[in-house]
This record gives C-alpha cells, sequence and structure tokens, in this order.
C-alpha cells in the first residue's frame, strides 16, 4: 500500500488523526488504511501546549508505537521541532526509520508566519533527507487568521516548488476558495474537516484529496468523558454502547 496513491483514489483520504496508541490502534481496527498524529492531541496528553515545539521526544515515541499498526503513519511535526534545516532533515530521517511515510509542518510560529523562503528550506532538507517521504506543506494563513487566498497560494505554489508532495490550508472552508487553490495547485490539496464547513462529499466534489480530522477526535473524545461523568453526578443516563473493556484490552 502506497501511501502517495491513497492521494489518487476516487474518494479524498479521510485522514483520522491519533493521540496515542489506543487511539490509533482502535482507527487502524476500524479499517483506516492511514493513520495521523495530532499535536494537540500529543501535546496535551503530555501536559504540554500544542505549537510550542517541545513534544519532539514525545512525537517519536508515539510514532514509533503507531508504526507497529497494520496502517500507515503520517506524523505532525508542527513547525519541525526546529529552524535549521539540518534538524529538521535529522527528525525526517528519524521518523522514516521508524517506518513513517509522511510528515506533516506547518508555517505558523504562534501568532505568526515564518518567512516563506525559510519554511522552503525546511520542506527542501526533509525532502532531500527522505525523498520517498510524503511531505505535506501546511500553511496557517486561515488558522491564525492573519492572511488570505492570495497568500495561501502564493504560499503554497512555494513549498511546491521546494518540493512538497501536498499542501494543507487548515481553516480554509470556503467552497469558492477550496475550489480555487484545487485548481491552482498541481499537488493534492489536504483541508481540515469542520463540522461547520463542507461535508467530505462536498470536499470531494471540489477537487479535495484528503481530508484530515486534526485535534476534532481528541477533543470529542474528551467531551464524551466529561459528558458521561456529569451524567453519572447528576443521576442522569449514561450513553450505551460504550466500547467494552475486553475491546480496548485487545487493541494492546
Amino acid at each position: 500500500m502506497d501511501f502517495h496513491a491513497l492521494h489518487r483514489t476516487e474518494r479524498p483520504l479521510l485522514l483520522p488523526n491519533a493521540w496515542d496508541h489506543a487511539s490509533g490502534a482502535a482507527l487502524a481496527a476500524r479499517g483506516f488504511p492511514a493513520v495521523g498524529t495530532t499535536s494537540l492531541g500529543v501535546a496535551a496528553a503530555a501536559g504540554l501546549r500544542d505549537g510550542a515545539g517541545v513534544t519532539r521526544a514525545e512525537t517519536v515515541a508515539l510514532a514509533g508505537k503507531l508504526c507497529r499498526l497494520p496502517c500507515l503513519v503520517t506524523v505532525d511535526i508542527e513547525g519541525g521541532f526546529s529552524e535549521e534545516p539540518a534538524q529538521v532533515a535529522a527528525l525526517a530521517r528519524e521518523l522514516a526509520g521508524l517506518g513513517v511515510v509522511g510528515v506533516n509542518i506547518e508555517d505558523g510560529r504562534g501568532d505568526r508566519l515564518a518567512e516563506t523562503r525559510h519554511q522552503q528550506e525546511l520542506v527542501s532538507a526533509i525532502k532531500n533527507a527522505v525523498p520517498g517521504m510524503f511531505v505535506n506543506a501546511r500553511t496557517d494563513t486561515h488558522w491564525l487568521g492573519i492572511a488570505g487566498d492570495d497568500e495561501a497560494l502564493s504560499r503554497a505554489r512555494a513549498y511546491v516548488r521546494a518540493g512538497a508532495d501536498g499542501i494543507f490550508v487548515p481553516g480554509m472552508t470556503g467552497a469558492e476558495s477550496i475550489s480555487a487553490l484545487v485548481s491552482e495547485v498541481d499537488k493534492p490539496v489536504n483541508i481540515l474537516f469542520s463540522p461547520s464547513g463542507p461535508s467530505l462529499s462536498r470536499l470531494a466534489e471540489l477537487g479535495v484529496r484528503r481530508v484530515s480530522c486534526g485535534s476534532l477526535l481528541f477533543r470529542a473524545a474528551l467531551d464524551a468523558a466529561l459528558r458521561t461523568v456529569d451524567a453519572i453526578a447528576d443521576d442522569e443516563p449514561v450513553a450505551t454502547g460504550i466500547i467494552g473493556y475486553g475491546d480496548v484490552q485487545s487493541l494492546a
């Protein structure tokens, strides 16, 4: 099974994102051919902040566990956990050695965007280090709300020139914007699923080739836990059909 080929099937690649071994194993058991990681979930599970570049060790450790599962694994490496191309390349080689087939690298740096040329250097460093790795270049123009479609397209083109295999614009939900990006970028476009945005079927119609869940599953799990304990505390009915103890044990 080739990860690149999963972006060229009839329907978009629906990529669920795991935050620990159990969530990854459950998703693999559900039949998903590929599983990603969510940087928010990985960071929060370790008591750390997302996007701060402090979860390199946790990310690598989780990757090693997920790569033992019967699915392909792509990893969110935030901004690369370093601004030095050589260090980012070293991380890519380490992940590839574990069996990781793709990485997601973002240009967001807190409340600003990295310089385009610098981000190109990071993308190129990964591709030069591991030519076969699928590099999903993420631009945070819309996620941070500090730039629009034109800047997103400019950065997307720049990252493609640097060797990116795919372009990811989280926060872009407008059908016209997505359609324009797809038509202007000669690489698979990845969109972050939003409950208030286009459906998976609609994104397919717009030409999107990959739809990521991001932190949604992690947040939904936390929400379900809180709703359950609140129901117990308030003498309300608890949801039925919850995965059983033995089923969770079987994921180990």
